[in-house]
């Protein structure tokens, strides 16, 4: 626990370092795709939590198992793409009309995938030594975190970018 404890808090506060402090540097890199296929890759997050959930609820361990890897891989290379789209350009300002929604959704989208990390490690390591019980009591609160935070990323890309 002390490495899942370390690795959320270091990419916490490379996030935050990235975000609040560093100025993108236009011109460098164009990624200005990329927020797209993050949108994509939460896509699919999405996809693969909803049918590891029923794979699970029908005694699928084995399958189960697959789509929450492939879901967490999801996961990772949507946030390799943050950070590199946002290394390179900066912070994304919302210049739309509904600023009323788009805060609030993006404050929970933000505060909560905190905790996704975290909280996915401990899932991982308690299925791994087959401490079911304990991974159960984890996966039941970070299931619905993670399905917010994927479907939520995909709405503020929409909101930015139509």
């Amino acid at each position: 626990m002390i490495f899942n404890a370390l690795i959320s808090s270091v990419a916490l506060a490379f996030l935050t370092w990235l975000l609040l402090f560093r100025q993108g540097e236009e011109g460098t890199i164009d990624l200005s795709f990329m927020p797209g296929v993050n949108a994509g890759w939460n896509s699919l997050s999405t996809v693969l939590l909803v049918a590891g959930g029923i794979a699970i609820k029908g005694g699928r361990r084995d399958l189960h198992r697959h789509l929450m890897v492939g879901a967490f891989a999801s996961s990772v290379l949507f946030l390799i793409g943050y950070v590199a789209y946002h290394y390179a350009h900066g912070d994304t300002r919302y210049e739309g009309d509904y600023r009323a929604l788009y805060l609030p959704i993006l404050a929970t989208h933000v505060l909560l995938s905190m905790t996704v990390v975290p909280m996915a490690l401990s899932a991982f390591y308690f299925a791994i030594k087959k401490r079911f019980g304990a991974h159960k009591r984890v996966t039941r609160i970070l299931l619905p975190v993670w399905l917010y935070v994927s479907v939520t990323g995909v709405v503020i890309w929409y909101m930015l970018h139509t």
